[in-house]
């Protein structure tokens, strides 16, 4: 499924921002990236994997520029100390549910071991990155339904158009106390150098309904006051924010960037409660690390600090907008023990709502 066939934020008269966005309004703008998912869904068996990869090389002879930030840390990730420490990503990225992580974490190993044979015998081990989400409400998540295949058929058949809403990792996630998901966006920077494209998936589980804020208007409140039935729950969810651009940065540069990823998550009615997790990880397609040792210096080109005010702005804006992109093309869930969560979509049309 492509973008032509759902029904996003924009479609709602809703714009987000000033800059412009890319072609397809996605993390996929960015030259090389692709996205796939493995989507579960019947009956308590709510979950999935979305694997993005970062190019289609072999990221492990050829590593990218890479940085993570915690925003609020109640959240289980693998990889993430190593990005930090060296400043570089070697393996794709997996999105999954909590209890799934040493699953996906195993068959991105055999992934990456297949393609690397020097793995272990003439070279280092390898560093991979899983992130998840806790989809216990609509999924039951103790049964531990994501297999081995799975994740390699989210790594084998990536695209360059997202499905977005109720699909791999966020088939069972919630947000804003309605159904959340998988959402994505993008934004163009245009600099004296050249233009270039900075996208966000994000995978969304967090917030309660009356914080929903569409373009600064209380959305949240206003369904709130007309669903009766409503309870507001407490805030224990997260979200995964994965940045790409094709943008030149180091990874000190690339820190501060994905920093502000905080200003277009907050937009949307986020506090950043003490049981949410927030992990960003962002990468740069600029420039490609080789993992063997050459005999000349390295040169990573990178903008001057002046310059970057505008990726600062690109983050924020795509940030917000693909949050709101993963809430309006989410789906209605009845999952574990009938446990459901609505969609925000249907909620418009119901109460005659308009963006």
């Amino acid at each position: 499924m492509n973008h032509t066939a759902q029904k996003r934020i924009r479609d709602y008269g809703v714009k987000i921002g000033k800059l412009e966005t890319g072609p397809n309004n996605s993390i996929t703008d960015v030259e090389g990236v692709t996205v796939g998912h493995v989507t579960l869904s019947e009956n308590d068996r709510q979950t999935g994997v979305t694997a993005i990869l970062p190019h289609q090389g072999n990221l492990f002879k050829e590593k990218l520029i890479a940085s993570t930030h915690v925003i609020n840390g109640f959240g289980k990730t693998m990889g993430t100390i190593q990005i930090n420490e060296l400043g570089t990503l070697e393996t794709p990225i997996l999105l999954t549910n909590t209890l799934s992580i040493g699953t996906a974490a195993d068959a991105l190993i055999d992934y990456m071991l297949e393609q690397n044979p020097e793995i272990g015998r003439t070279t280092g081990t390898v560093n991979p990155v899983v992130c998840e989400c806790n989809d216990m409400f609509l999924n039951d998540i103790r049964a531990r339904f994501i297999t081995k295949d799975h994740v390699r058929k989210a790594l084998e058949n990536t695209s360059s158009f997202v499905e977005e809403g109720t699909v791999g990792a966020g088939t069972g996630m919630l947000c804003y106390s309605l159904k959340g998901g998988i959402g994505t966006a993008s934004r163009i920077m245009k600099m004296e150098q050249g233009t270039y494209t900075l996208g966000v998936l994000v995978l969304t589980n967090f917030g309660i309904l009356s914080d929903l804020t569409i373009n600064g208007r209380a959305v949240g409140e206003e369904l709130k006051e007309r669903i009766l039935h409503s309870r507001e729950e407490q805030d224990k969810g997260s979200i995964i924010i994965i940045a790409g651009t094709d943008l030149p940065v180091s990874e000190r540069q690339l820190n501060r960037i994905i920093k502000r990823t905080i200003t277009g998550l907050s937009r949307t009615g986020s506090i950043i409660t003490t049981g949410s997790g927030e992990v960003v990880i962002g990468f740069s397609t600029a420039t490609k690390i080789p993992h063997e040792q050459t005999s000349q210096y390295m040169s990573v080109p990178m903008i001057h600090e002046e310059e970057i005010d505008l990726a600062f702005r690109a983050i924020g804006e795509a940030t917000e907008e693909a949050v709101l992109n993963s809430l309006i093309t989410a789906t209605h869930v009845v999952g574990r023990d009938g446990n459901e969560r609505p969609a925000l979509k249907v909620l418009l049309e119901k109460y005659n709502i308009e963006l």
